[in-house]
């Protein structure tokens, strides 16, 4: 059994990433969170396991050097002082008949001594240390809302169903495409006592106007006959708070941008507060004139030219 790979995480890693990687995995694999799955009970077991020795130094350091055999490290090393002090009397050194020798029964330990140290972990007292008493956070949950634009001028409440129960919230006015909603304790539900997760709205707003929306900024385009462009005038819109009149100035040009203060879509969360109205005016040229209307225009391109 390989700490490293139970944890995934290589031999460099510092304590953070022990404890980072234990948690991720502990909670993915912990009994309560996968009832009756005995692949998952076995894998949660070995990650305590994996996550007992790494964190402790002590017991990190002998198992970098003896590996499975860590738990025996003390017996080991006297051995090792045993066997130096045998080849020392025997002037044979460290060769192959004095030093080697001295772990020629390390093969012989099976996973049944490896298992003693497991059976300390989730037997009695340690059980409960290693196990059960972590608490854990629930999933969160994730979930989609279409909405159209004129369904959150204003804050509405809304009634969604997860797992079976339902939901009632609030959706704030001025609510943009894309946005999320969290809703703290209403995702999955925690385990050994742990907070719920939460349950996480993401909208999608459906513009269902004459309108195009950047935030709370509003933006039309309104055609413009050519004689109220050139003389000025009065014009009516309809705007999503009512119908607006607006003057428009003599000489105004094709293209030419207003901005009606206050006329745009709700401010993020403030019902009573609104953005802008950038209004563009696209002028239309008058088609299939009558005789009389085009010599008008003759008349009125000679004036011009004469000035």
């Amino acid at each position: 059994m390989d700490y490293y790979k139970i944890l995934g995480i290589d031999k460099a890693a510092g304590v953070d990433d022990i404890k980072k990687a234990y948690r991720k995995l502990a909670r993915k694999y912990h009994p309560d969170l996968n009832p009756g799955d005995k692949e998952a009970e076995k894998k949660f077991k070995e990650i305590n396991e994996a996550n007992e020795v790494l964190s402790n130094a002590d017991n990190r350091k002998k198992y970098d050097e003896f590996g499975k055999d860590w738990k025996h490290a003390d017996e080991r090393k006297k051995q090792r002082s045993q066997q130096r002090q045998h080849a020392g009397s025997q002037g044979g050194g460290f060769g192959s008949g004095g030093f080697s020798r001295g772990f020629s029964g390390a093969d012989n330990f099976t996973d049944d001594d490896f298992s003693e140290y497991f059976q300390s972990m989730f037997g009695g007292r340690s059980r409960a240390r290693s196990g059960s008493e972590v608490k854990f956070k629930g999933q969160d949950l994730l979930a989609d809302m279409q909405l159209k634009l004129t369904d959150v001028l204003k804050s509405n409440t809304q009634i969604i169903e997860v797992n079976g129960k339902k939901i009632r919230f609030t959706i704030p006015a001025g609510m943009e495409d894309g946005k999320t909603l969290r809703l703290k304790g209403k995702g999955g539900q925690g385990a050994n006592g742990g907070p719920n997760g939460d349950l996480v709205i993401k909208f999608s707003i459906d513009n269902d106007t004459a309108f195009s929306r950047e935030g709370d900024r509003l933006y039309r385009t309104i055609p413009l006959d050519m004689y109220t462009a050139v003389l000025g005038g009065e014009i009516s819109i309809s705007t999503l708070q009512g119908e607006l009149k607006l003057k428009v100035t003599p000489d105004t040009p094709n293209g030419k941008k207003v901005k009606v203060k206050g006329k745009g879509f709700t401010k993020y969360k403030k019902e009573d507060e609104f953005g802008d109205l950038i209004i563009t005016y696209e002028i239309k040229l008058p088609t299939e004139l009558s005789k009389e209307e085009k010599e008008l225009f003759e008349q009125l391109k000679k004036l011009r030219s004469n000035g």
